[in-house]
């Protein structure tokens, strides 16, 4: 492309670019984020099957009925549990047991029970602590605690002779603007002790050594450790409580090789979450635990893309639109903006499938707008010319014409040579008359005659041209061509002459006076178009035609039609025509030319224009 033509295509093309342009920039503003959160949740976030290895023994509402409040009982009781499912098979133990608790403090009022704890923990190297993190009231107080996610915090780690002999995992949640968990920490920073890895991470590498296998890779994150999470199921619980466990009511051997997550698992215990899988319904952590294990293991981390490659693309997608939505029918339109939204997020889950997020909103939103925005601005332009055409043409013409002028959308409002049959009709002795009655009275006359022969032409669907005093004029095949314009043109001048009879009988009777029509036809090439200058313009014939038909028109005697040969010629055995030869001399017309009175017509059928 050459730089002329780079620049023509710009400036063609501009308003499309500042479009897109705007589009993209109220992309980036985030301004629609709820609703694009929710777009993308239903999009990627989809149940699956949940990991028959993981386990979740609950703390529910009948261990609590039970046991009663868990500071009276749950060191001493987690000890006995660790112990269950450890002894009855050293060979056919859990693979990993996760304790979603925070022991943070001693026991000053029973240490034999912490005591107990940390030896049955330091016995059986499958278990695994919870940690959080220490929040001033500002923080706690955030609707994003953790963010930025990069800060570093002062820990909440289990007591000191418990953190010696068990690994150590954060449970800190992250919750996104809306509110919603759709992301984990893979670490967060603390002041004791560095980088502390997730309790699901944690667990799920304590795993792989116990099975034996290289452990998928960790997500890669912007080095803030957050990363999305594909959630597989709301739940993980099969119904197993604690107190089943404590009272020995589910054998051992159901947890073999097994990831067992002993957690909270009852309403009021402050360890609920909504999340993006699904928001009408609340999970309970340990469940957010079990989803990053089992992702974990899938290996599978799909990651947003960058924001300024997606706002480059939406630009692109939006110029793109704005085009296409400009062009052919409505229906070919509306399939092309079914298409785009289609492809958009059909590209959507191929990138997710090649662990790509793209924000699945924005392309369907932009071209819905662009493509209501762009219809809306086609109706109202295809109004305006409607209006353009109906105020230019409608006074003259008949509505079957008007009609077709609408759908044809090919007008030339400019002035162009056609073919056409032009009509002029007069009242003849109308200038006596008038000069002898009052005013009033002639007024009423002449509008009677001219509605009179207005009817006629648009009976006949002709364009009527003006009116000069008591004189009419009318064309035939513009502006849109018609099926034997010439029948059409004597069909309405003779309609004149027998219409009149009836106004002529009243007028005699009334006012003791007669007055008729002379009617002259000619067909030939005439200009037409819209002819004038700014302050003033006519849709109008001027033209050697337009004279001839006026000059056959000013000979003609009352109740006669005068045609031309080429008129007569045209019409043929159609027409009962008597040549006046060339008698009659028309101004402005060499000798020989001849003039016929139309008399009749043989084809009475109706013809409807082409």
């Amino acid at each position: 492309m050459t730089k002329q033509k780079y620049w023509k295509w710009l400036v063609l093309h501009s308003w499309e670019l500042w479009i897109a342009f705007i589009v993209s920039s109220i992309a980036a503003t985030n301004w629609l984020a709820e609703v694009d959160y929710r777009v993308s949740d239903w999009i990627y976030q989809r149940p699956g099957e949940v990991s028959p290895e993981i386990v979740i023994v609950g703390i529910d509402t009948e261990t609590l009925k039970k046991f009663g409040p868990l500071s009276s009982w749950l060191r001493r009781d987690v000890s006995k549990v660790i112990t269950y499912l450890n002894e009855h098979d050293p060979q056919a133990r859990p693979a990993v047991i996760g304790l979603d608790f925070l022991f943070t403090g001693e026991n000053s009022q029973a240490p034999d029970v912490d005591k107990r704890l940390v030896e049955t923990v330091a016995k059986y190297d499958n278990v695994v602590l919870a940690s959080a993190v220490i929040m001033d009231e500002e923080d706690a107080a955030s609707d994003n605690p953790f963010e930025p996610w990069n800060k570093t915090w002062q820990g909440d780690l289990p007591f000191k002779a418990l953190a010696e002999v068990a690994d150590t995992g954060h449970i800190c949640e992250p919750y996104d603007a809306d509110g919603i968990i759709r992301h984990q920490l893979l670490f967060v920073n603390l002041i004791e002790r560095g980088q502390l890895y997730s309790f699901a991470r944690i667990i799920y590498e304590k795993y792989c050594r116990y099975k034996g296998i290289a452990p998928n890779p960790p997500p890669k994150t912007k080095g803030d450790g957050l990363y999305w999470l594909p959630f597989t199921a709301k739940s993980y619980s099969q119904g197993i409580g604690f107190d089943d466990v404590l009272e020995g009511k589910i054998s051992p051997d159901f947890f073999r090789d097994k990831i067992v997550l002993i957690a909270p698992y009852a309403p009021g215990m402050g360890d609920d979450f909504v999340t993006a899988l699904d928001r009408s319904s609340t999970v309970y952590g340990v469940d957010l635990h079990a989803n990053a294990i089992q992702a974990f293991q899938k290996g599978f981390f799909p990651r947003e893309a960058e924001q300024t490659l997606q706002l480059i693309i939406l630009f692109f997608v939006s110029f793109i639109s704005t085009i296409l939505f400009q062009s052919g029918k409505l229906s070919i339109v509306a399939t092309t903006w079914l298409i785009l939204c289609a492809g958009w997020l059909g590209v959507c889950k191929v990138c997710y499938q090649n662990e790509i997020i793209l924000h699945a909103l924005w392309g369907p939103l932009a071209v819905t707008v662009l493509f209501i925005c762009v219809v809306s601005f086609k109706y109202i332009r295809t109004r305006a010319e409607r209006d353009m055409v109906t105020s230019t043409f409608g006074r003259y013409v008949d509505p079957t014409i008007m009609n077709q002028l609408l759908e044809s959308k090919t007008v030339d409002v400019g002035g162009s040579l056609k073919n056409i049959a032009v009509l002029f009709v007069d009242i003849r002795g109308f200038t006596t008359m008038s000069e002898q009655l009052p005013a009033p009275t002639v007024v009423e006359i002449l509008n009677q005659y001219l509605t009179l022969t207005t009817n006629c032409i648009r009976r006949h669907h002709g364009t009527l041209d003006k009116f000069v005093g008591d004189c009419t004029m009318a064309f035939w095949n513009a502006p849109l061509p018609q099926k034997d314009p010439v029948l059409l043109a004597c069909h309405a001048a003779l309609d004149m002459i027998k219409d009149s009879e009836g106004l002529r009988a009243e007028l005699k009777a009334r006012y003791g006076r007669e007055i008729a029509f002379g009617v002259g036809v000619h067909w030939g090439s005439a200009v037409v178009g819209n002819i004038g200058s700014p302050f003033r313009m006519d849709y109008t014939a001027i033209g050697d035609t337009v004279n001839t038909a006026a000059r056959l028109e000013a000979n003609a005697p009352g109740g006669t039609v005068y045609i031309s040969r080429d008129v007569a010629d045209i019409l043929g055995k159609r027409a009962n025509v008597t040549s006046l030869g060339d008698t009659v001399k028309l101004k402005g017309k060499a000798e020989g030319f001849e003039v016929l009175i139309l008399n009749s017509l043989v084809e009475t059928e109706e013809v409807i224009s082409a």
